[in-house]
């Protein structure tokens, strides 16, 4: 029974990590760049969201979509800053800028917030336990999950139902043929950003309310074990980015739950070293040759 409850404290953990790895995958599905500030877009919608909060007196729901709005918009504007100007660099060049960018989204939140924790306030969600035989749940962690699986299959709806999603699919596809079709490849990276930003945002509000305590430096962590998870489900492909969240969470509880806490972090990057020596293009992905 003791596993069955690591399984639903891991399945609630990986939600988190899912809904930031999707960020990243479809950044890299559109144009083939590891966004390293896509952590500290995560730290940004956990702070909008404690905010909306205590600030404005609001509940959960309406602080998760003020969360995912201003993400939204904050992607964007990483965007067109940092990004667009790079679309025709090398690779090394915008992954050096994704950088420069994460160490300047933290440290300048730093600057204007400073470095002292913030905590939710306890009661944003109901805190009451489920009990089934000796296994406790607690409404939390089902609440959490519920609103990542919402959160998840709007994304799928989005990505193969509306024209964006088309368009998506098309620029990820092939970006020269895109534009020949008179699809705009820069609004449709723009919106790209906005979707995976404002899923980021609503990782950490959810965050933020489950573990409580939220700070400056909290995305680069989380950041990394989400870049694990989008690998380990291949990266670039959603379902993948879904799945490696979901195993990531549970492998980090399970560990934790042996008596091995402090490997936690370490057994993420031990299955990133893992895959990327047997399984190179993840779970999900696909050996592609590439004609020289």
């Amino acid at each position: 029974m003791e596993i069955i409850q690591q399984l639903v404290n891991g399945i609630s953990l990986g939600s988190i990590y899912a809904l930031i790895a999707l960020g990243y995958t479809m950044v890299y599905g559109i144009v083939k760049l590891i966004n390293f500030a896509h952590g500290d877009v995560f730290m940004i919608g956990a702070f909008a969201g404690f905010y909306s909060i205590s600030v404005l007196h609001i509940g959960f729901f309406p602080a998760l979509l003020i969360a995912m709005a201003f993400c939204a918009l904050f992607g964007v504007l990483i965007e067109r800053i940092a990004y667009k100007p790079l679309r025709n660099a090398t690779r090394i060049a915008a992954l050096i800028t994704a950088i420069g960018v994460s160490l300047f989204i933290e440290y300048g939140t730093i600057y204007i917030r400073g470095a002292q924790p913030e905590a939710y306030p306890k009661d944003v969600l109901p805190a009451s336990e489920l009990h089934f035989g000796s296994i406790t749940i607690s409404s939390q962690s089902l609440m959490i999950l519920g609103v990542s699986l919402v959160l998840m299959a709007i994304l799928q709806f989005i990505v193969h139902r509306t024209k964006i999603g088309k368009a998506m699919r098309a620029v990820s596809h092939d970006t020269e043929a895109a534009k020949l079709m008179g699809i705009n490849v820069d609004r449709t990276i723009s919106a790209t950003f906005a979707i995976g930003s404002a899923l980021a945002g609503a990782a950490g509000v959810i965050f933020g309310t489950y573990y409580t305590k939220i700070e400056p430096l909290m995305g680069i962590i989380p950041g990394l074990k989400a870049f694990v998870a989008a690998v380990l489900g291949g990266i670039g492909i959603i379902p993948g980015a879904m799945a490696g969240g979901l195993v990531l969470g549970i492998v980090e509880a399970l560990v934790s739950a042996s008596g091995f806490s402090l490997w936690r972090d370490g057994a993420a990057f031990i299955i990133l070293i893992l895959i990327l020596i047997f399984r190179p293009s993840g779970l999900f992905g696909k050996n592609v040759r590439e004609k020289v």
